[in-house]
Order: structure tokens, then C-alpha cells, then sequence
């Protein structure tokens, strides 16, 4: 049996316990001691004062001398009124003057450690964020968070002190340098960032879960990032919405946008969680962009302002004074704003109707306005269109041949998209560096699935423009260009290369123009902050991968609802955005009308026109690539038959 411990051991072992326990126990020992001593020199004094009081002790007094202790203790200088009294009085000021000096020393150093210690706490992110009705962001994406932060920014340029808080498993100091140094204009946001675990539940609740408004999950690895990562990723991002529902008291009122990779996962996740999800796929999402904005050149400049918080938004809106009123109609009746679709009671969402729908009282419309303060609807109309006879002409389907340089995620995404635009006939040519075995038999699937398409492996590098003129791009329709992660570690790599391509491109096409064919060049960028280089590149209309993604993550955090609208834009089937020219609905296309009168003839063609887009000015930055979005009804513009109108259809004809 082992000894028994002495008593000295153990009160040496609860001293050391009490002690452990930090400041509070250091400060609460040196009080004990101060006391001890502060007694120690009264009795010192006590002792003088009875064998030899002097002139001066005497009318200082028995409960004087405790009050000269004490003085003595907290400042040595009071030593100095005992330097006549007698040795006793000396020896009591000496003890107290240096005990006192070693005591408050040791206490204001105390305090001065527990002050830092407690900022050290503070600048790690640990402490309780008390918000209502605040943006939750969880998890970090330097480039994501960025654009997620500018688009929340603008949404809440009209909110009374709104706030955005972020927890992430990353240092606070660092995020919040980051931030400092991206995201310096936060105009009336407030940015709070915290440190932790999201999918910890004490790290949730010190986010402020209970009282949030939204939570944005986003994922832990990035576009460019591997397949491993990825499955990485969305299994962080499960853990974390199964901690949400654990947290939140109630749970059923949270709206939740997380970005998930797998189809599987994001399934198994939407029907097993108590409250909504909107979970985005966003290879996805920015492969039908892509190639919705290869068929309309400008579309993807549309894209990016409905998108976006900067400009027109779209909402969903219900005024029961429209009651009876016909969709056609309806149009008419807004200063601001173009009716896209109809909301049932029922939930049910039509985009762009029948013309004669009749609009129930308790009906609701998806409006693409400025803001949702400016959607008024007035009884009388607030601009009458011109009666104009249309030639409702179409665009002739004609064979076509894509390129597409470089392959990822989105490639048979796109393939397959394209598959619902070409007749038969039409080519797809893959160009890339070495395919890997995964890649050629993914490609060879497409080719077995689409048969009425050939679609073409060519095992050729792109940086040497002898091989580009191979695959002869100056005859192509489209061009499109995907970042090819596997040759590049990060977005800034990514992005350089892909210049580099559209640069030998550029000087091909400028070289071998034939019949004023100059193709559509298509590419994605994995840094926004590239955009002005890959425009100067040559690309009448390219994607920024990041910033769109996190534009649709920033508007569904405001409006959950907003997902089954880009659901419908985006799908295969129902109606889409177009930009069409002129030329298809008027006879005489070189006339001045109306925005009220292209809203009007573009009805004609069972479509909602939302904008115009001017040929001319499609190279011009500074005028919006041409492109103007719901203006004035009453505007009127000199237009061409190259001029286009920016539309709601059923198909591209």
C-alpha cells in the first residue's frame, strides 16, 4: 500500500488547487496577506505607542497608528513621518513600507496580466455575441466570404443597425485583418467574427443562434479544390446543419442556405432536418449559367445585376387591389418593377403565365424591381404602349460546333445542357492536356448518351497556339473555357492560365476572321478580382465563379424563397431569360420605342420583356455592356435591328 501523505503534502496540494484556479485565488491570497501584514505592523505600533508614545504618537491616538499602517503599507513615502520616533516605530514603518511595496506590486501586476489576459480571450473570438435578428455566417472561404459580406452590405444599406456575425474555425485576429483589408466600406454593417467549431454546439450558441434571422453554411473547400476535399467538405457541412437543428430551441422557423457538393448528401439532409434548407450546387448553378450566356451574348451582365443586391432584384410581392387585374395588364400598373410570374395561395409558382391569367386577391407576383420599397401598384396605368403589328419571326436552328478548352465538374453538365439547344449534326470538341482514365471514360459517356451529338476528345496542350489552330476556334460557335483544377493548386494559378489561353485565342480568331464570324468566347473566373483582365483578354462575357455563387447564397439568406424561382430559371424545362434582337418581332426594326412598347411586343410572343440590350455598347463598361434593366416605361430608345430585348421565354427561337 502506498504512504499516506503527510499533512504538510496535503495543504501544500489544496494551496496548489486554489492557486490553479487563476486570478481570482491569487488576488483573494494577496488580500489575506496584505491583511496579515497590515496587522503585523499595527501590533508593531500598538507595542511602541505603549512602551514609549511620544509627543506626537500620543495625539495621533490608539486608532490612529492603524490608520499610519496602513498609509505606510499602501505608500512607502509615509515612512517618513516616523524618522524621529523611537526604533520600534522604525522597525513597524520599515516592515510595512516593504511588505506593502511587494504586495501592491505583485497586485498590480495581478491586474496587468488578467487585463491582457483577458483582451488575449477577447482577440480569440470566446466571448458571448448578444444580436437580434443577425446574419450567421459559419465556416470560412476567403473568397466566398468576401462577396457573400459586399451583397449582405447592400441588402442591409436600408436596415437599422444590422450586423453579421461569422464563426469559423479560424484564428478571429486573422479574419478580422482580412476583413479590414478586403472588406473596408461596410457602410451601417457591423461585422462581428468568432472563433470556433461551427458545428460545436457551444460555439453556436455563443454565435447566437437562438436569436439569428438567417445561417449561411458554407462549404469547406473550394471549386478548384479535389474530390476528397470536397467529400470532406459536405461532410462538415452536415455536421454542422445536424448541430443546428440540436441548438436552436426552435428550430422549424430557421431558414438555412448551405452549400453542398453531393446530390446524395444534400437529398438525405434537406428531408431529415427540422427547419428549411435551401442547398445549393454551385458547378451547378454556373454550368447553366454558362451555358444559357454562350446562347444570348450579355446574358450573363443580366445575371449578375438580378443577382446581385446592386441593382434590380426580384421579390415576391401581393396587393389584393390587382384583384381581377389580367397578367398582361398588370405590367403596366408598376412606376418601378416588371411582373415575371404568379404565386398562388397554394404555393404554386408559374413564371412567365399566360398573357389572360386573372389575378386572384391573395395572389402573389415575382416582380424583378429596384427595391422592394419602390413596388407600388396603381389602379391607372402608369405608361400606355403603342398598338404595333409584330412579324413574330424565329431564329433558324442551325448545326453548330462548340469548343470547350479544359475540363472540371461542370463539363458534363454542360454537355448535356447543350444537348437541349442543338439539332443534330452539331459537334462538341473537348480540348485537354493529358486526359486522365476518368475523363476520357466520362467523355466517352457523353458521346454513347448523346448520339445525335459528336462529341470529340482532342488530347492536345492549349498553350501552344500551333494546337489551337488545329481544332480551328475560329469556326466555332462557342468557345468555352473551364478552369482546369487539376493542372493548378489555387485560383490565382487557375486564373493566369486560363488569360494566357485567351490571349492565343484572341490572336487566332484576329488572324483567320472569315465572313465577319467572330465566335462567342465563354470562360469562368475563380477570382472576381480577374474580371478586368479576362474583358481586356478579348471575352465579350465571361463568369465569375465565386461571385455569383455567393451572390445566390446572399440573396436566399434574405429570401428563402428566392431558390424555387432560380430553380425554374435554371431548369431545363419552363421559361428562361434571352436576350433576342429586334429584328425577330418588328419588320422595321430601326424605329424609337417605348420601354412600355418593347414590354408590349414582346407580350405578342407570350414573353415578359425586363430589359434592352444596345449593340453597340456591348464593349462599353462604363454603359453596362448595353445592357438596362427595367427602365422607365415611358423611356424611350433609338433602336436596331442588332439591338436586343431582354426577355422571359419559352425557348431561345
Amino acid at each position: 500500500m502506498s504512504a499516506t501523505p503527510s499533512s504538510k503534502a496535503r495543504l501544500r496540494y489544496r494551496f496548489d488547487n486554489f492557486m490553479a484556479k487563476g486570478g481570482k485565488s491569487i488576488f483573494v491570497s494577496l488580500f489575506l496577506v496584505f491583511i496579515v501584514s497590515l496587522a503585523l505592523v499595527y501590533g508593531l505600533r500598538l507595542i511602541a505607542f505603549s512602551v514609549a508614545p511620544g509627543t506626537d504618537e500620543r495625539e495621533v491616538g490608539f486608532w490612529g497608528q492603524a490608520y499610519i499602517a496602513w498609509l505606510q503599507m499602501t505608500d512607502a513615502g509615509n515612512m517618513a513621518q516616523d524618522i524621529k520616533s523611537s526604533w520600534l516605530y522604525k522597525a513597524s514603518a520599515i516592515i510595512g513600507g516593504a511588505s506593502g511595496l511587494i504586495i501592491m506590486s505583485m497586485l498590480i501586476g495581478l491586474i496587468t496580466t488578467s487585463l491582457d489576459q483577458k483582451l488575449q480571450a477577447l482577440r480569440k473570438g470566446h466571448s458571448q455575441v448578444v444580436e437580434q435578428d443577425h446574419t450567421l455566417i459559419l465556416g470560412w472561404s476567403p473568397q466566398r466570404i468576401v462577396e457573400i459580406l459586399r451583397e449582405l452590405i447592400l441588402a442591409n444599406e436600408s436596415e437599422d443597425d444590422p450586423a453579421v456575425v461569422i464563426l469559423a474555425d479560424v484564428d478571429k485576429e486573422e479574419m478580422d485583418d482580412f476583413l479590414t483589408l478586403m472588406v473596408p466600406d461596410r457602410q451601417n454593417t457591423r461585422v462581428i467574427t468568432r472563433s470556433g467549431s461551427p458545428s460545436a454546439l457551444p460555439n453556436l450558441q455563443l454565435a447566437a443562434l437562438d436569436s439569428c434571422g438567417s445561417v449561411i453554411v458554407l462549404a469547406t473547400a473550394s471549386e478548384d479544390g479535389s474530390d476528397a476535399a470536397k467529400a470532406l467538405s459536405d461532410a462538415c457541412v452536415v455536421k454542422t446543419l445536424l448541430a443546428l437543428a440540436n441548438a436552436r430551441s426552435d428550430a422549424s422557423d430557421l431558414d438555412v442556405v448551405a452549400e453542398l457538393y453531393d446530390d446524395t448528401r444534400r437529398s438525405i439532409i434537406q428531408e431529415n432536418c427540422p427547419f428549411q434548407i435551401s442547398s445549393v450546387d454551385a458547378s451547378d448553378v454556373l454550368a447553366k449559367i454558362m451555358v444559357q450566356t454562350s446562347r444570348s451574348v450579355g446574358l450573363s451582365v443580366v445575371y449578375s445585376e438580378i443577382l446581385s443586391f446592386d441593382g434590380c432584384e426580384m421579390y415576391f410581392a401581393n396587393d389584393p387591389k390587382w384583384a381581377d387585374t389580367t397578367f398582361a395588364d398588370l405590367a403596366f400598373h408598376f412606376p418601378d418593377g416588371v411582373p415575371m410570374g404568379i404565386r398562388t395561395s397554394g404555393g404554386q409558382l408559374t413564371l412567365n403565365p399566360p398573357l389572360d391569367t386573372r389575378m386572384a386577391a391573395d395572389d402573389e407576383i415575382l416582380i424583378v424591381a429596384d427595391d422592394d420599397s419602390t413596388i407600388e401598384f396603381r389602379k391607372k396605368p402608369v405608361a400606355t404602349p403603342r398598338n404595333i403589328t409584330i412579324v413574330n419571326q424565329k431564329l433558324k436552328q442551325r448545326v453548330e460546333h462548340e469548343l470547350f478548352i479544359g475540363w472540371n465538374r461542370k463539363g458534363p453538365i454542360m454537355v448535356r445542357e447543350y444537348a437541349d439547344y442543338l439539332i443534330e449534326g452539331s459537334t462538341i470538341a473537348i480540348m485537354v492536356k493529358n486526359p486522365s482514365p476518368e475523363v476520357k471514360h466520362e467523355i466517352a459517356e457523353l458521346a454513347a448518351e448523346l448520339p445525335e451529338l459528336r462529341i470529340d476528345l482532342v488530347n492536345l496542350d492549349p498553350f501552344h497556339i500551333e494546337n489551337l489552330e488545329k481544332v480551328q476556334p475560329f469556326y466555332r460557335n462557342n468557345i468555352i473555357l473551364l478552369s482546369n483544377t487539376s493542372l493548378a493548386d489555387n485560383a490565382e494559378e487557375i486564373d493566369a492560365r486560363t488569360i494566357m489561353i485567351l490571349l492565343l485565342l484572341r490572336r487566332l480568331i484576329e488572324d483567320n476572321k472569315t465572313n465577319n464570324h467572330v465566335p462567342q468566347l465563354i470562360t469562368e473566373v475563380m477570382d472576381s478580382n480577374n474580371q478586368n483582365l479576362i474583358s481586356r483578354a478579348g471575352v465579350r462575357d465571361f463568369i465569375i465563379s465565386d461571385r455569383l455563387v455567393s451572390m445566390l447564397l446572399a440573396q436566399m439568406s434574405e429570401e428563402s424563397d428566392i431558390k424555387s424561382v432560380y430553380d425554374d430559371l435554371f431548369s431545363e424545362d419552363g421559361s428562361e431569360i434571352y436576350l433576342k434582337p429586334l429584328s425577330l418581332y418588328l419588320e422595321q426594326p430601326d424605329t424609337t420605342l417605348s420601354f412600355a412598347d418593347c414590354m408590349r411586343i414582346a407580350q405578342l410572343r407570350g414573353e415578359v420583356c425586363i430589359g434592352i440590350k444596345i449593340k453597340s455598347q456591348e464593349t462599353d463598361a462604363d454603359a453596362n455592356y448595353g445592357v438596362q434593366l427595367i427602365p422607365e416605361k415611358s423611356q424611350t430608345f433609338d433602336l436596331t435591328g442588332a439591338d436586343s430585348l431582354v426577355v422571359l421565354a419559352e425557348d431561345e427561337l
